[in-house]
């Protein structure tokens, strides 16, 4: 449905280094480097999308209130877990930790962080463990 969305953030190269440690348990990589912007996405053999520079942008800017809510999907709970660890580990702040949210639907299994300008980032599996 969506070819790509993009956020504004303080501090490009930290968030490069990030958004690099945060979404390669999720199967994602840097897939462009602009210098003021980078693109990411999955590596060019497994594209799901026209755009070939990345589905997930962020770009030197200044990040204004209402913050938006990314999710990313994972194939695994596992690959879930991996995301809010490398997250924590990178300089995100847990925003719920992996789990199930089963008032979404049973198998809705997620992890919840805010990127270091306060974005809520998920990872989320919807498959059953």
């Amino acid at each position: 449905m969506l070819d790509h969305i993009g956020i504004d953030v303080s501090d490009i190269d930290g968030s490069k280094r990030f958004y690099a440690a945060v979404l390669g348990p999720l199967g994602y990589v840097m897939t462009k480097d602009m210098g003021e912007a980078a693109g990411f996405g999955v590596p060019d053999g497994e594209k799901k999308s026209s755009d070939p520079a990345g589905e997930f942008w962020i770009a030197k800017g200044n990040p204004q209130p209402p913050l938006v809510h990314v999710a990313f999907s994972a194939m695994t709970r596992g690959a879930v877990d991996d995301f809010h660890k490398a997250a924590l580990a990178a300089g995100g702040r847990d925003n719920g930790g992996p789990g199930l949210r089963e008032k979404y639907h049973p198998d809705y299994y997620a992890a919840f962080i805010l990127d270091p300008d306060g974005y809520n980032i998920e990872a989320v599996c919807h498959l059953p463990g």
